[in-house]
């Protein structure tokens, strides 16, 4: 979800400590260069750039092994595969163990789609520990994200009131003002990344991991992908059945939903996540501080929000606490259970008339730092989104949906509604309805499902298994709570991945950890 109004498949990046990325833009490429044939000039990180939220280089893994950087060159235009070139960013961990049991890469894309791999990766490098045994842990910026030809719309002061309106309109006056700010972002991503735009699609991205593959030297990819990440590593099995290795998906995408499909899953899935988060604070035998039942929790809440339409309330000076920031930021809280303490802090100091702890939520979403520079997220999010999806939605056509999207969830309902707005003024069509996955004579691909998932709902996994094709899909649940499954520390799901990216043991179809 990084981008309100629109809340999308968004992964770890959003909760990652920013750390880094490196080169890029375009340039002339050699018309004749080979670029299978390029060598990755690996050297030390430097911090990261403000479009990937800026912050200290990546400190070195436990027992000193150093984070290298790199710079893929990849085309700009697949179809002109001799053309201009960008540069990617890379990062990558050599392996930890012993060099003749070496597997080869594990390419890793966490998810948004817009998510900097370069910053998140060191982030969450330690939880990989025991994969670096047999691979070099391996991410990067995907085109239009970070430095990698990093999209560009408008700059930090109109982001800014950009994520102040309101993104919940309730007269036409409001939907004219929504759509009119909708439509300014837009032109701004044209004029300032013209040239960019139309190269951003999740099918350009699989091809550069092609590429990538085969200079790093690997003869089969393995993958591991978040979130949206599942979305892109099923388009890259589609394009390169062959060339899969062990690959693994987590948080899933289901692939064959539209994005009108999807956004309303996603309110029946973050409704869920606040049900099971109002249920957990009363069930607690301390008092819980935001309610005395699960509805008293949710009645409030949704008092706070009517409240705040009219009148907000201080947040992170000299900006206030709005309705829409209001629920980004919970939407943001309800990613991970570990962020639920903060959720419930945040509720009792809005319900005193401080929005503090919401507003920093909702900026960790945005990609908004301390400072008030923004990474470029949400830019990328709806540039790729846009890119890669054929429906254009009116005023007039989400008005008409209000009230199914309300039905699934009282509180994200309008919000995920309106967010289908999004791509009404952009500048380049969308590919398809939803992605193409079949993948007939891929290798097994492990494709795990939480049932407690906000963002990328539990059914999604089985749509994903079935779309895969027979043979291909291998479905282990998880019945947990939070945004993806390896990441909670599940013993079982840690496991059963592990053994399948480090021996090619295949869990048996429908394992379910707990």
């Amino acid at each position: 979800m990084p981008n309100p109004p629109q809340l999308r498949a968004a992964a770890l990046t959003v909760t990652a400590v920013l750390l880094f990325s490196l080169m890029t833009g375009c340039s002339d490429g050699s018309k004749e260069e080979d670029l299978t044939a390029q060598k990755l000039n690996w050297k030390e990180c430097p911090a990261p750039s403000e479009s990937e939220g800026g912050g200290n280089a990546p400190s070195p893994l436990p027992g000193g092994t150093e984070w290298q950087c790199a710079t893929l060159k990849v085309p700009l235009d697949w179809a002109k595969p001799k053309g201009d070139t960008i540069g990617l960013a890379l990062i990558r961990a050599k392996t930890s163990g012993d060099p003749s049991k070496r597997i080869g890469s594990l390419i890793f894309n966490f998810g948004g789609p817009g998510g900097s791999g370069v910053t998140t990766l060191p982030a969450f490098g330690e939880d990989y520990a025991k994969l670096r045994t047999r691979y070099d842990l391996v991410s990067f910026d995907p085109r239009g994200v970070g430095r990698s030809a990093g999209v560009k719309c408008e700059d930090d002061s109109q982001l800014d009131e950009f994520f102040q309106q309101d993104a919940t309109p309730d007269d036409t006056a409001e939907q004219q003002k929504l759509l009119k700010n909708t439509k300014s972002f837009n032109a701004a991503c044209e004029k300032n990344s013209s040239k960019t735009l139309p190269h951003v699609r999740t099918t350009d991205a699989a091809r550069d991991m092609d590429l990538m593959r085969q200079v790093l030297g690997d003869n089969k990819l393995h993958y591991f992908g978040i979130s949206y990440g599942t979305e892109l590593g099923a388009v890259y099995a589609h394009l390169f059945p062959k060339n899969v290795g062990r690959a693994v998906f987590d948080a899933v995408v289901d692939p064959t939903q539209n994005p009108e499909q999807s956004s309303l899953g996603q309110a029946k899935g973050f409704q869920l996540a606040l049900d099971n988060f109002a249920e957990d604070c009363t069930s607690k035998t301390e008092d819980c501080p935001i309610g005395d039942t699960a509805q008293d929790v949710k009645d409030r809440i949704a008092k706070l929000l009517k409240d705040l339409d009219s009148k907000p309330i201080p947040g992170v000076f000299p900006r206030q606490l709005t309705q829409t920031a209001a629920t980004n930021g919970i939407a943001q809280a309800l990613y991970s259970k570990d962020f639920w303490e903060y959720l419930t802090e945040g509720l009792q100091q809005a319900y005193e008339g401080d929005g503090k702890v919401l507003m920093l939520l909702s900026d960790s979403m945005n990609g908004r730092s301390e400072n008030g520079q923004y990474s470029n997220i949400v830019p990328a999010n709806i540039s790729i989104n846009c890119a890669d999806d054929k429906p254009r939605y009116t005023s007039n056509y989400v008005e008409s949906k209000l009230p199914e999207f309300r039905a699934a969830s009282p509180l994200f309902g309008d919000y995920l509604a309106w967010g289908m707005v999004s791509c009404t003024d952009w500048a380049v069509a969308g590919a398809a309805d939803h992605p193409d996955v079949s993948a007939a004579g891929a290798a097994p691909i492990l494709v795990v499902g939480n049932t407690g998932d906000p963002a990328t709902p539990y059914e999604g996994a089985k749509k994903m298994v079935d779309a895969l094709g027979k043979g291909v899909g291998v479905e282990l649940t998880y019945k947990g709570q939070g945004h993806g499954a390896y990441d909670s520390k599940n013993k079982c799901v840690q496991s059963a991945v592990n053994g399948y990216l480090l021996e090619g043991t295949v869990p048996s179809a429908g394992t379910v950890c707990s």
